[in-house]
């Protein structure tokens, strides 16, 4: 699993980048704040509930949730099963708030 800051994830998305972003959170979590990401439980992800992303297999996956922990978690999970390439924002949706 790498790590990406919210500054050089904010950068990416800005410079209009195809970035593959999955939250990890609650449903009502996403509803409520999200950066475009498509929703991916972290529940799900741990009965191995990912054939909405499987396709994703050999490309980056950016994961992100609340904090920064459950995303961190999932990118392990995902990584467990095949994912090559997961990336965990640090701070989650707490720090891409703080700094935008």
């Amino acid at each position: 699993m790498k790590t990406i800051s919210v500054t050089e994830l904010h950068n990416r998305i800005q410079s209009g980048e195809q970035l593959h972003l999955v939250d990890v959170r609650e449903s009502f979590e996403h509803d409520d704040f999200n950066i475009g990401g498509v929703l991916l439980p972290l529940g799900e992800i741990r009965v191995g509930e990912t054939a909405s992303i499987d396709h994703l297999k050999g490309e980056e996956v950016i994961l992100y949730c609340r904090s920064g922990n459950r995303s961190g978690q999932a990118a392990l999970l995902l990584e467990s099963l095949g994912f090559t390439n997961t990336v965990n924002v640090v701070g989650g949706m707490l720090a891409w708030k703080e700094a935008f």
